[in-house]
């Protein structure tokens, strides 16, 4: 039974060489970056795609028609915006605007994410009006709302560690909900302990 309503929106980039995972790839090279970026897609693929909700695909650049992301499964769009925040901004209103009520962003390389999270997130908004998922490194994995607060897409710094708590500084007097944080990846140091990635970085 799908749950008409509820919305999740997967932010990717288009998996290209030399162009995922910049950080990642300063350190590892632009093969073993792109090829664990792709890993990733495949991981939050498969955490997705049994969930009984809406799913927007929503790409940097362009559509790709025939990738792993299915057709049948995933409606495909592409970011609109000059930033990170813009993107999501206009990805948020565009749902809203198409009727549904509960909202959540995620990107594509989270190793950590699972779909319990997910279902927990869309739990969370049934009683809040937000719910976040912390990341490590000061940023956050996931956002959710049942209401658009275009606050939250405005004056931050993103890609930095000031982005989760200048977000919870705008949450400050509303009712938010936290998941539990989450590592998610950019650099050498977020995977260079984690025994699936290995494979990837023998030459």
């Amino acid at each position: 039974m799908t749950h008409p309503k509820d919305l999740l929106i997967i932010f990717t980039r288009n998996p290209e060489l030399g162009k995922c995972k910049t950080r990642l790839a300063a350190t590892v090279g632009d093969l073993a970056a792109l090829n664990i970026y792709n890993f990733l897609l495949d991981h939050t693929k498969n955490i997705t795609k049994g969930l009984n909700v809406t799913k927007w695909v929503c790409y940097s650049d362009d559509i790709w028609e025939d990738d792993l992301w299915d057709n049948q499964v995933y409606e495909k769009k592409v970011q609109s915006g000059n930033d990170l925040g813009e993107r999501m901004g206009n990805a948020f209103k565009d749902g809203f605007n198409a009727g549904y009520e509960k909202i959540i962003i995620i990107g594509s390389d989270m190793y950590d994410l699972n779909e319990n999270d997910l279902l927990e997130a869309f739990n969370f908004l049934g009683h809040r009006d937000y719910v976040i998922g912390p990341a490590i490194d000061g940023g956050y994995y996931l956002l959710g709302m049942n209401v658009y607060n275009p606050a939250l897409f405005n004056n931050k710094t993103w890609g930095t560690d000031t982005v989760l708590e200048a977000t919870l500084q705008d949450l400050n007097n509303e009712n938010h909900g936290l998941l539990a944080p989450k590592n998610d990846i950019d650099y050498f140091e977020d995977i260079k302990d984690i025994e699936i990635f290995r494979t990837f970085l023998k030459n």
